[in-house]
């Protein structure tokens, strides 16, 4: 369905890949070459806008609350590997849930690691890789992303 809404982003197969969330809100808007692993555990808001080639994979929970903006080439991970070689040979996996709350603006190309929490009305900075909790009201940046100021 993301290859195929890839090649067509038409009201019709945007509404197809919908389908296959968890849960989407209203006026949920999502530009061509959006990526995700299930779908069925994509939980997005109202008024959710998900720019050009956003990637989320969904092996864990994604919820976006509502208001949110990915920019272009967002990519939200849910997934893991044993930091241990000798855990990590068997190719295990495991999923830890990401949460956004409302009103975030995340910028372009954005990396948010797995069992992140974004807090309401948070901006995060173009190129950001976020590895830990962001705090609600607050602009981050960096890699790995930090505390800039409050808003």
């Amino acid at each position: 369905m993301c290859r195929q809404f890839s090649r067509s982003p038409s009201k019709g197969n945007l509404l197809r890949l919908k389908a296959l969330f968890g849960r989407y809100g209203e006026a949920v808007f999502i530009e061509q070459g959006f990526y995700c692993d299930y779908g069925d555990k994509i939980f997005l808001g109202n008024r959710v806008y998900l720019n050009m080639n956003c990637t989320l994979l969904d092996g864990g929970r994604i919820t976006i609350g509502d208001d949110c903006l990915l920019g272009p080439n967002v990519q939200i991970l849910t997934i893991n590997h044993a930091l241990s070689p000798q855990e990590r040979i068997s190719k295990n996996s495991f999923a830890e849930d990401v949460f956004i709350g409302n009103n975030v603006w995340i910028g372009a190309g954005t990396i948010i690691l797995p069992g992140v929490n974004i807090r309401e009305g948070a901006v995060i900075g173009a190129g950001s890789i976020v590895n830990k909790d962001v705090q609600a009201n607050c602009l981050y940046a960096g890699n790995p992303a930090k505390k800039i100021r409050p808003l």
